[in-house]
């Protein structure tokens, strides 16, 4: 069977997938737990995708469990598949940010409107930092020194977030 390239959410499945067979439940769950703080995919992209995978021989079915869930495992076609993506560029950032889109029309909002959308954003990326430190902390803990250093990623993210928020116009 020919090799066929494929795409971020594809490669991210499949890199899971190193870690033994899983079903879609289990990925979505490892996915958000290994790549959550930044990297996101939806539940309707990693079933989209599954099947896809299998057609192409990357993953293979294994036997249907409790309540039709179904198993899969990565083959060594997909192995290749893989490591021919982390070979690849990565090409640009795909950089879409709710809040400075919203910040962008400042003008339109009522100044209320624009304390709540910081006030909300401020909660959140300070949640989310404090989250992707424990992470990161438990991945250096655990010896898992390139989980650590792209969790680590998401901290500055969010500690950037955080000092943009700051600077904003709210008038």
């Amino acid at each position: 069977m020919p090799d066929f390239q494929i795409n971020p959410t594809a490669a991210a499945l499949l890199g899971l997938l190193h870690e033994g067979a899983m079903t879609g439940g289990q990925l979505m769950a490892a996915a958000e737990r290994r790549l959550g703080p930044y990297w996101s995919m939806t539940r309707s992209q990693v079933y989209r995708e599954l099947p896809v995978l299998a057609e192409m021989g990357y993953v293979r079915l294994g036997k249907p469990g409790p309540r039709s869930s179904q198993p899969y495992a990565i083959t060594a076609s997909g192995k290749r598949a893989f490591s021919r993506w982390l070979a690849e560029s990565p090409g640009r950032d795909a950089l879409r940010n709710p809040v400075a889109l919203r910040v962008a029309f400042g003008q339109q909002h009522s100044g209320d409107q624009l304390q709540e959308l910081y006030t909300s954003a401020n909660q959140y990326h300070a949640e989310a930092m404090g989250m992707a430190k424990e992470q990161a902390k438990e991945a250096k803990k655990n010896g898992d020194q390139y989980g650590a250093a792209a969790l680590e990623f998401a901290v500055a993210y969010h500690k950037a977030a955080l000092t943009w928020l700051k600077a904003v116009p709210t008038e």
